[in-house]
């Protein structure tokens, strides 16, 4: 197989987990969310094997593994469980609607687009095109962060950001050293643990987990 087959098949794996930012940010409900964090999760999965056997880097497998094993289903059954702990279904207030919420994050595409733009022609890896949809996947990522005021949701904008940053990490250099990669994958486990904990313990004292709400008690 060529390398133009491995190039479209990285592009095509990409671009999905891009339209499926797209799509959480058009999303207020959580189970909703989280499954489309979990489809983006093994496109990211798919697309490392890819890399794998195209650069034969065997860590890379690794990676894939733990992202499908992690992501795909230990990190969503725990974010559904403690939903259903919560008993909280929906974004109630998002900081910005739903048409907003695209707007800008078509804004954030063009963005990503025009700081990668310079960038794409020096690189010379079989992903060079990703680097413009991993940074836009990551601003993405942010923007949930920022404009949805629910702790669970805020999580899940924190994973998209992780996986926009593997994104670029595996189309671009072939991967970050083993080491580093396994130190952010359990770091952003413990965090999403933590998280979860969080959030059942605060709805269970003030009766909420929306953000808004809790920076309101500091004043």
């Amino acid at each position: 197989m060529d390398v133009a087959f491995f190039e479209n098949l990285i592009d095509i794996f990409a671009v999905a987990m891009l339209l499926l930012s797209m799509l959480a940010m058009a999303s207020s409900r959580m189970l909703q969310l989280i499954r489309i964090f979990a489809l983006q999760s093994l496109m990211l999965s798919i697309l490392a094997f890819i890399v794998a056997v195209y650069s034969g880097n065997s860590h890379i497998y690794i990676i894939c593994v733990l992202t499908l094993v992690l992501k795909v289903i230990a990190i969503p059954k725990f974010l559904i469980y403690t939903m259903e702990r919560i008993k909280i279904e929906k974004e109630i207030k998002p900081l910005v609607g739903i048409p907003g919420s695209l707007l800008l994050s078509a804004v954030m595409i063009l963005i990503a687009y025009i700081v990668a733009e310079p960038m794409i022609d020096s690189l010379a890896t079989i992903g060079s095109n990703c680097l413009a949809l991993s940074l836009s996947v990551i601003f993405i990522g942010m923007l949930m962060m920022v404009t949805r005021t629910m702790a669970i949701t805020e999580s899940i904008g924190l994973l998209l950001m992780e996986n926009g940053l593997f994104l670029g990490a595996m189309t671009i250099s072939y991967g970050m050293p083993l080491i580093v990669e396994l130190g952010v994958f359990f770091d952003v486990l413990i965090a999403v643990v933590i998280i979860g904990i969080f959030a059942y313990r605060i709805n269970r004292t003030f009766d909420s987990v929306d953000t808004i709400f809790l920076r309101r008690l500091k004043e």
